[in-house]
């Protein structure tokens, strides 16, 4: 494998409307390489043969080794959007750089690099188009080549000059939405003979993996929401951690029907009062979307993190997260069964069950992942918030001081669970809605 620094044009091209953590401030450098190899491919009719790449690597990572805490977590970058776009460190990046872990994002997938449409009604020209002079010796020989590109990346990096001196102990895979469902089929079908990674973070998946791809093309991710029930499989040799929304569970992501028991090296938690997308990953430009509602501004990022933290726990000592109950879905209504399962919902309208985080359990919004008629599937995906009555407020909490006690007893309970970091409490605090309390 071969890594050449990126330099010149325009500068890195990556999909983020939130900047993230000052990485030089945190003693941090950000450095773009095109990643050259050859890997052999697999399509659902078989084996292809080797095809030589060169596709983008972006690294993030701490300049001292003594700040460096010896893990690696590399993002299979999402291109739903028909870019390249870091979803997962869009959630996570405080507690990467808290941490002292090092961050690698892989443009592992055809469209990121090729560019065409994406899967949200939006398309992207491919990065030599869009900045000939930096990228103009990227290719991509077609997604049958993804999965085998992104191990043969992520295994690179563990000795490679992106990293050098700084001593890499584990490597762990995450990605987010069409990315989780590349990684479900990685786990599956690559995983035990590739044997690269420690651990996986897989984060809002559908009921199937992502098919395998095609030569010279990218995957139809349509055909997953098609696809039949792939639960990860048994004998899977390596910690998995699955992180879904309620928008996973439901809608077309069927996720309730891929759901399995946790076991020594599976885990799964369903956050209450989440969606597939929310207003941390849109930042300011919520308005853009063109939603009739307001998207879901619940407080998955602090579950994530927590995921992240555990999984380093857990392959490097052994201790598996803590269990978490399943978000409370019903499939019967009066004695009859219905047509599609649902959420059972408390008497304000927030579901039932899962990881139970403050704006839910002090809640001031119903905070939802389900949108019935959304006007477009970019806002089906970013849930939804609506208020609660003025008159059901005050009637749980009585003045804005007892809402406070409330919230910041169960923002405590959160973080004693496991289902928070006590390093997010000032920012959980603030995400503490007062001002909608009745005075």
């Amino acid at each position: 494998m071969k890594f050449e620094p990126l330099s010149g044009g325009k500068g890195c091209s990556l999909l983020s409307a939130v900047p993230g953590p000052d990485l030089a401030a945190a003693g941090y450098t950000e450095t773009e390489y095109a990643a050259s190899g050859s890997v052999e491919g697999l399509t659902p009719d078989g084996p292809v043969a080797a095809a030589d790449f060169t596709t983008r690597v972006l690294v993030r990572r701490p300049a001292d080794d003594v700040a460096f805490n010896g893990t690696v977590v590399v993002e299979w970058l999402n291109v739903s959007s028909g870019n390249d776009a870091p979803a997962e460190y869009t959630y996570v990046a405080p507690e990467l750089v808290r941490g002292g872990y090092a961050w690698v994002g892989v443009s592992a997938q055809f469209t990121g690099v090729e560019g065409g449409s994406g899967s949200v009604g939006i398309g992207g020209d491919s990065l030599a188009t869009k900045d000939p002079d930096r990228y103009g010796t990227l290719h991509h020989p077609g997604d049958a080549y993804c999965h085998n590109m992104f191990a043969a990346i992520a295994d690179a990096v563990r000795t490679a000059d992106p990293l050098a001196g700084l001593t890499v102990e584990k490597v762990l895979a995450v990605g987010e939405s069409q990315s989780a469902m590349a990684l479900t089929t990685y786990v599956n079908t690559f995983a035990a003979a590739h044997g690269v990674f420690d651990g996986f973070l897989i984060h809002s998946r559908a009921l199937a993996g992502l098919p395998l791809g095609p030569v010279g093309a990218g995957v139809d991710v349509t055909d997953t929401f098609r696809g039949a029930a792939t639960p990860i499989h048994a004998g899977v040799r390596v910690p998995v951690f699955t992180v879904q929304t309620e928008t996973d569970l439901l809608t077309n992501f069927r996720y309730h029907r891929a759901r399995q028991p946790d076991s020594d090296l599976v885990r799964t938690w369903e956050v209450a009062g989440s969606a597939h997308a929310d207003l941390h990953q849109v930042g300011p430009f919520e308005e853009y979307l063109g939603c009739s509602d307001p998207v879901n501004r619940g407080q998955q990022r602090f579950v994530l993190r927590a995921a992240l933290r555990h999984l380093n726990t857990w392959v490097r000592e052994g201790t598996a997260p803590p269990v978490a109950a399943p978000l409370s879905v019903g499939t019967t209504l009066l004695g009859q069964e219905t047509t599609e399962p649902f959420f059972d919902v408390d008497d304000l309208g927030n579901v039932v069950g899962g990881v139970r985080t403050p704006c839910v359990e002090a809640p001031t919004q119903v905070l939802s992942g389900i949108v019935p008629d959304a006007i477009s599937r970019i806002c089906m995906l970013f849930g939804s918030t609506a208020p609660i009555p003025d008159d059901a407020l005050l009637a749980r909490y009585g003045t804005r001081e007892a809402y406070l006690a409330t919230y910041r007893s169960h923002t405590d309970a959160a973080i004693a669970a496991g289902f928070a970091l006590l390093d997010d409490l000032d920012e959980l605090l603030a995400d503490a809605r007062p001002d909608l309390i009745p005075e």
